[in-house]
């Protein structure tokens, strides 16, 4: 019994004696503080008191592509936290690339009398040519459902979203007042929804050769191969749909004998945690991840109320982070490598 208090009042934030007064049913704890130790119970996997069972936690999905990316973990301890303050269960479920694993995660939330809703990040929403009919099924079943980022137009969710069209321009003119001339866009899938706003808003503000775009999946080796491609092709900069293809970038340039920021710079996405660590520290672009994680807590709760949710994007404004993984461009990068 010691053991579980413990561990469910280092969960929870509270005391020892706060989680005994709850369990127990004792006055003198707030109804925030009672139900952020009954919720941090459920997480633990302890059975709550005889009494307070009818009155377990809602669950909430929490719907995530990965957990390598850094970003991912960081948005799932901001919407973990929100929801547990809330007295919802965070349930969190991490996709591994396997074909129809969001649609069987869907189902697992589905056959649990308690859900209460699905907070999705980064899934199958939004690319064009996926399978869509799990998201069918959520709007048949009217469970409140948030998508965070940039999805197909028709699903009828509401979505928090990073201005993709933003994080273009920004690092676009960063580069541009450095001097670089041939940027490449090293991007997410063709029918990725965000990569193809971020290629639109390239378009209109470059004169963008077809040469200098690459598509790559979100993976550091993945970024590298197709970073590879544009960098043989004289792209003395490159801007990356996250920030592992941007390393994957990075090693792609130095596998071609040349150095960053000298020969290429590189530019990210996200500014997720240790970009300011790596060698050299990464330019980025950070998504305001604590602020959407909040509205898209704020979005479910309003459905949750009852209250209608309109099927609209809320846009949140990115901010370009530089550090020493840009500088002026020098020589292109074919050039530099003769030299040598």
């Amino acid at each position: 019994m010691t053991r579980r208090l413990a561990e469910v009042a280092a969960r929870a934030g509270v005391s020892e004696a706060t989680v005994s007064r709850v369990l127990n049913s004792k006055p003198g704890v707030s109804e925030a503080t009672r139900q952020t130790v009954l919720t941090a119970l459920d997480v633990l996997g302890y059975e709550r008191p005889t009494k307070l069972r009818g009155e377990r936690a809602r669950l909430v999905g929490l719907v995530l592509p990965e957990l390598s990316n850094p970003i991912f973990p960081a948005l799932a301890e901001v919407v973990g936290a929100l929801l547990s303050q809330n007295g919802l269960t965070p349930v969190l479920c991490t996709q591994i690339n396997e074909p129809g694993a969001e649609a069987a995660y869907v189902d697992m939330l589905l056959e649990q009398q308690q859900v209460a809703g699905i907070i999705f990040a980064g899934g199958l929403y939004s690319q064009a040519d996926a399978d869509h009919e799990h998201y069918d099924r959520l709007a048949r079943r009217k469970l409140p459902v948030v998508l965070i980022n940039a999805g197909i137009e028709r699903l009828p969710f509401p979505s928090v979203v990073c201005d993709d069209a933003s994080a273009v321009e920004q690092a676009i003119d960063h580069l541009r007042a450095l001097g670089h001339e041939r940027i490449g866009l090293v991007l997410g899938p063709r029918d990725h929804e965000p990569s193809v706003r971020k290629l639109a808003a390239a378009r209109a503000l470059l004169d963008l050769p077809d040469d200098l775009v690459g598509h790559s999946q979100f993976s550091l080796q993945s970024g590298q191969a197709t970073a590879s491609v544009l960098v043989g092709r004289g792209a003395t900069a490159l801007v990356c749909a996250s920030d592992p293809i941007a390393l994957g970038a990075i090693r792609a340039v130095r596998r071609a004998g040349l150095r960053v920021p000298e020969d290429v710079s590189v530019i990210g996405y996200d500014d997720s945690a240790f970009m300011s660590s790596v060698e050299p520290p990464l330019t980025t672009v950070r998504q305001p991840i604590e602020a959407m994680g909040r509205a898209a807590v704020a979005a479910l709760l309003t459905q949750l109320r009852g209250e209608d949710a309109a099927a609209d994007e809320l846009l949140f404004e990115p901010e370009l982070v530089v550090r020493r993984s840009t500088r002026p461009a020098s020589a292109s990068p074919v050039a530099a490598r003769s030299e040598r």
